[in-house]
């Protein structure tokens, strides 16, 4: 009777004693499963505390892959350091704890030690990346319930060298700026919750950037800055046919090994996350759109007789030529009435598309997650287009600027700047023409034009045989919403070597002041032109440019492809 009603009637009690059996043999297998699985894992994040995480506080620096640059120098790396944890619930004498810890590490706050040591959690940070003989003189203290773990530390060898690119991390190495951020919100954090981010499995990121090249550019920077008084100064060397960044600076920047110092809001990428009217360099665009639309040759003449009269507004050249000038002369003379002219002639829908087309109306998105939004009329009309036609109205990031002025002289290809390695042939795959390769030949011709005759002679002159091209803007500042003549954000924008251009230089200074040697004027020409000069002298040995001399004029070495050149 009792069997049957346990087992009931007419049941193969062979049957279910085999799956008896079967079922215990999965239940041992998934115990053990889950047994492997977390030895796994202590195995892959290499510290049996790794799963002791109570909260976004007490997380443990994990590994990062390296950064390189483009010839393999290490940027920023790990290094494991210990660092202080407690376990309160292991703790015997708290207050003894507490007052050896204190008399220990002296910059404790004995306060905070004593709150979480009390606290019911079964880990706590007491102290991250301590030094190795702390770690002896805690050990000898012999205190239950205190103990180490090897953490990843990030260090940045070069110093504030690539500071602006590179970025930062936090305590609990997480990107919080730069590359670093990039890295984390394009897969590293990902990892990092899977527990498969060891050093075991990241390979090293590979930026284009030229740590040769940098350091060159920024020790120029750092001169002029100080030689000009300036606020500030900021510059960018870029491959204008892959859109590479090769070198950025801008100073003042930060030693990414001080973490505190990024905090400075003077501190800030000026290339990427500020927004400035970029003055004459604007003219590089204007003229490009004019002769690329048909409406202007390089003869094409422009009333500059005297200002240009708006209303209530007067546009006037900073040198008065009194007469017409040729689209040429525009150029090399800077003018902005002829520039003016020029716009009008176009009309404010073809010159807003233009700009658009260019991308100088949109946001620039790169790697770095610095980025700001230009700052674009809300109503556009003929008077926008007078003003910006010559770099006034509309503020652009630099970066941004580089970009367009790249498609004017690589052929015509507008290409996405980018801080990361890429060939010729992944950047004509994602280019998008937006001139035409006449086009880009007369532009050449107009800044190698400059260079020989115009504002920017001084480079050519300082970096000789180079062959450069450039140009120069001087735009006021806007204070208390009126332009100030005595304060002015000067630009130079290089390509070398002009007849087929590899890289452009970007030179900004922000408010530089008069020297004697600069008999009073703050201009471009006076300032940013020789520190743009000085750095192509620097930086086209290290770029593979070889100087060459006794070439023919521009109009033959330049304009003898191009159809209508003459």
């Amino acid at each position: 009777m009792i069997r049957s009603l346990i087992y009931g009637k007419d049941v193969d009690r062979d049957a279910k004693a085999r799956a008896r059996v079967g079922l215990a043999m999965l239940a041992f297998a998934a115990v053990y499963g889950i047994i492997a699985f977390k030895l796994s894992m202590i195995a892959v994040l290499g510290d049996s505390h790794g799963t002791r995480r109570t909260g976004a506080s007490d997380a443990i620096a994990t590994a990062r892959p390296d950064i390189v640059d483009r010839n393999g120098t290490i940027l920023a790396t790990d290094v494991k350091t210990p660092s202080l944890f407690g376990e309160p619930r292991r703790i015997i004498d708290q207050d003894e704890a507490v007052e050896l810890l204190t008399a220990t590490l002296p910059d404790l706050e004995t306060q905070e030690v004593r709150e979480r040591l009390a606290s019911k959690k079964g880990f706590v940070w007491l102290k991250r990346e301590i030094s190795p003989r702390q770690q002896a003189d805690i050990k000898n203290l012999g205190i239950p319930g205190i103990g180490f773990l090897r953490e990843n530390k990030r260090v940045y060898p070069t110093g504030p060298e690539v500071s602006h690119l590179i970025g930062l991390v936090n305590i609990d190495n997480q990107g919080i700026a730069g590359i670093e951020k990039w890295l984390d919100t394009n897969g590293l954090a990902d990892l990092h919750r899977a527990g498969f981010a060891s050093d075991r499995l990241q390979k090293p990121v590979e930026l284009a950037v030229d740590i040769r090249v940098e350091h060159a550019l920024r020790d120029e920077l750092i001169k002029a800055k100080e030689k000009y008084s300036a606020k500030a100064a900021s510059g960018l060397v870029s491959n204008v046919r892959t859109g590479e960044i090769v070198a950025m600076v801008s100073l003042p920047d930060f030693d990414p090994n001080n973490p505190r110092e990024a905090n400075d809001p003077d501190r800030i990428n000026r290339l990427t996350t500020g927004v400035y009217e970029m003055g004459s360099t604007f003219k590089t665009l204007t003229l490009a759109m004019a002769l690329d639309a048909g409406k202007a040759t390089l003869h094409s003449m422009y009333d500059a007789r005297g200002p240009l009269h708006y209303g209530k507004f007067k546009i006037h050249d900073t040198h008065n030529m009194g007469r017409a000038i040729s689209l040429s002369e525009v150029f090399t003379y800077s003018s902005n009435v002829g520039a003016a002219r020029v716009a009008l002639s176009m009309g404010v829908e073809a010159h807003k598309a233009f700009l658009k087309k260019v991308g100088q109306l949109d946001r620039l998105r790169t790697e770095l997650p610095e980025s700001a939004s230009p700052i674009v009329p809300k109503r556009w009309g003929d008077l926008n287009t007078i003003t910006i036609s010559f770099g006034h109205g509309i503020a652009v990031a630099p970066l941004q600027a580089v970009m367009g002025i790249n498609a004017m002289v690589n052929g015509g290809y507008l290409i996405p700047p980018t801080f990361l390695r890429r060939s010729e042939e992944d950047a004509l795959k994602m280019a998008k023409r937006v001139v035409k390769k006449e086009t880009s030949d007369k532009i050449r011709y107009l800044m190698r034009l400059n260079a020989e005759v115009g504002t920017a002679k001084t480079a050519d002159q300082i970096a000789k045989g180079y062959y450069i091209g450039g140009k120069t803007g001087t735009s006021e500042k806007v204070v208390n919403g009126r332009y100030a003549k005595k304060q002015v954000l000067n630009s130079f924008t290089a390509v070398l070597p002009a007849d087929n251009p590899q890289f452009q230089v970007l030179v900004m200074l922000d408010e530089p002041k008069a020297l004697p040697e600069t008999h009073g004027f703050i201009t471009s020409g006076w300032n940013a032109v020789p520190t743009g000069g000085n750095v192509i002298a620097r930086i086209a040995p290290l770029l593979g440019i070889e100087p060459r001399f006794d070439l023919p004029p521009p109009d033959r070495l330049i304009l003898a492809s191009s159809r209508a050149g003459q």
